[in-house]
């Protein structure tokens, strides 16, 4: 038989062919995501650019572009990368090359995710595009002050933000058990408010 589990380090074991929402804990999440690189690991920096980064700062997005929105959906803009704790991050002609196979697995975990923190398996379609316009402009702000895109490449690939919705805010590379214990802070704030 073949094994499709994953021992985490909490102890538990996610089968990431039939995830169960038992199964995940937020530590688990943090961690790997803190030390999972974006951009393939091709930024500027001392530090990898982390998927646990790059959700702080969507959610951050997120809450300035749709300062009513409810804490249930900052929630999901802090999770919407999640599943990548398990299954790495993947530059998107990457995901295209390797098909619908990968969509599927990601739509698995992502469900499983959210139903253990209290979200729907399944976001609304005008919520899930919310949460992709503030992903966009992240990968604008990172391609633009991490991985060495001038702006108008950045604005050609993923649209130029708004100033306003971009203002004060600079990245930092910084160690991943730093930002794993954001990542966790967050969430924690997050989960106190529903």
């Amino acid at each position: 038989m073949t094994r499709a589990w994953q021992r985490m380090l909490s102890g538990r074991r996610l089968d990431l062919l039939d995830p169960t929402p038992v199964d995940v804990e937020i530590e688990d999440i943090a961690h790997g995501l803190a030390f999972v690189a974006r951009w393939n690991g091709q930024t500027q920096g001392d530090y990898a650019y982390s998927v646990a980064e790059h959700s702080l700062l969507v959610t951050e997005l997120f809450s300035r572009m749709y300062p009513k929105a409810p804490i249930k959906w900052q929630l999901a803009a802090l999770l919407h990368d999640a599943p990548e704790y398990v299954i790495g991050d993947m530059i998107s002609p990457v995901k295209a090359a390797v098909g619908p196979g990968y969509g599927a697995l990601d739509e698995r975990l992502t469900a499983a995710i959210h139903i253990r923190f209290g979200l729907p398996a399944a976001l609304p379609k005008t919520i899930k595009a919310q949460i992709k316009r503030a992903d966009k402009i992240s990968a604008y702000m990172e391609a633009v002050q991490i991985a060495g895109f001038t702006e108008a490449e950045a604005g050609k690939f993923f649209g130029k933000p708004k100033p306003e919705i971009i203002e004060g805010l600079k990245i930092a590379l910084r160690p991943p058990l730093e930002v794993r214990q954001d990542f966790t802070k967050r969430h924690a704030e997050l989960m106190s408010k529903l």
